[in-house]
């Protein structure tokens, strides 16, 4: 299946007040009760119906749990006709792990949202290679995050995001207008996948987000992984989110913009910075797998809708 043949990516039906939501937690676990508390006081206040997976609060180190509960979790959501759109708690780590048990063909037989982002971005990798439904890249905490999500969830209407000039990463920038289908997340997760199940971005706009942990090196190796192996060969263009804790930040006279145009210029195609994506408070939620533009001269990125009137 050609990732960059845009008419194939599967939409679902938009969601509806009395929808069925479920809240998994396929990585780590959310850090207290009243997380899921307020999610399903959220969600109700739309006007859904909200559940909970069995294994949303188990513990097992850094994860929610054994590995074959959390995959059971989501593999019950999708192969339940009666859930709609599925939230997860949070990111932080273990996704990954579960990649090869999803039931792909359950996910292609009922196509629904999955909302999520950093570690989820491996689910949505993992998602689109093997399904070509679309996610959502963001969460539902903060007036922004809430009302982008909503907004992808309920409508059948394109969205636009702004630039930020004020966002580090809009320094990064590199004129130009490009379409394909965004994909793309957690820089780390998509290294991470190289190998080992990262889709053809062939046709892509590449989306790139990432918090500081290690350094500015950690960034550069994740690039250079993505370039070396040439999963970036044939993207069309580049969106860069948030990189929150590297503002000010450097390592022997190196910033973070440093790295970005050094490894991004190699690609040969525009890159639009500054997008309100990805981790530290309040991000915007974007769809994943669908047809997007990018245009420095406007400093927007326009995304086709994910989901379809019902």
């Amino acid at each position: 299946m050609a990732q960059s043949k845009l008419s194939e990516w599967l939409p679902w039906p938009r969601l509806q007040p009395g929808d069925r939501v479920r809240l998994v937690s396929p990585a780590s676990f959310p850090d207290d009760i009243e997380g899921i508390d307020y999610l399903v006081r959220l969600l109700n206040g739309w006007g859904m119906v909200v559940d909970v997976g069995e294994h949303a609060m188990d513990r097992r180190g850094y994860m929610a749990g054994a590995d074959e509960d959390r995959l059971a979790d989501l593999n019950a959501a999708y192969n339940d006709p009666g859930v709609r759109a599925i939230v997860t708690t949070r990111g932080g780590a273990g996704a990954y792990r579960i990649l090869d048990g999803l039931d792909y063909t359950a996910i292609r037989a009922d196509p629904k949202p999955l909302v999520g982002f950093s570690d989820i971005t491996n689910l949505h990798l993992a998602i689109w290679q093997r399904c070509h439904v679309p996610g959502i890249h963001g969460c539902l905490v903060g007036d922004q995050a809430i009302s982008t999500a909503r907004h992808l969830l309920t409508s059948t209407e394109p969205a636009v995001l702004q630039r930020n000039p004020r966002l580090m990463s809009s320094a990064a920038e590199i004129e130009g207008r490009a379409r394909g289908f965004l994909m793309g997340g957690s820089l780390a997760a998509l290294a991470g996948l190289v190998g080992a199940g990262l889709p053809d971005l062939t046709g892509a706009i590449l989306l790139i987000e990432a918090e500081r942990t290690i350094g500015l090196g950690q960034v550069d190796r994740q690039l250079t992984q993505l370039l070396r192996s040439g999963a970036l060969a044939g993207i069309r263009g580049v969106a860069l989110g948030r990189f929150p804790g590297f503002e000010d930040y450097t390592d022997r006279g190196w910033n973070l913009i440093d790295v970005l145009r050094d490894r991004l210029t190699l690609l040969g195609v525009p890159v639009l910075g500054g997008l309100e994506l990805g981790h530290g408070d309040n991000p915007c939620s974007v769809a994943l797998g669908v047809s997007a533009e990018i245009d420095t001269g406007t400093g927007t990125l326009k995304l086709d809708p994910p989901a379809r009137p019902v």
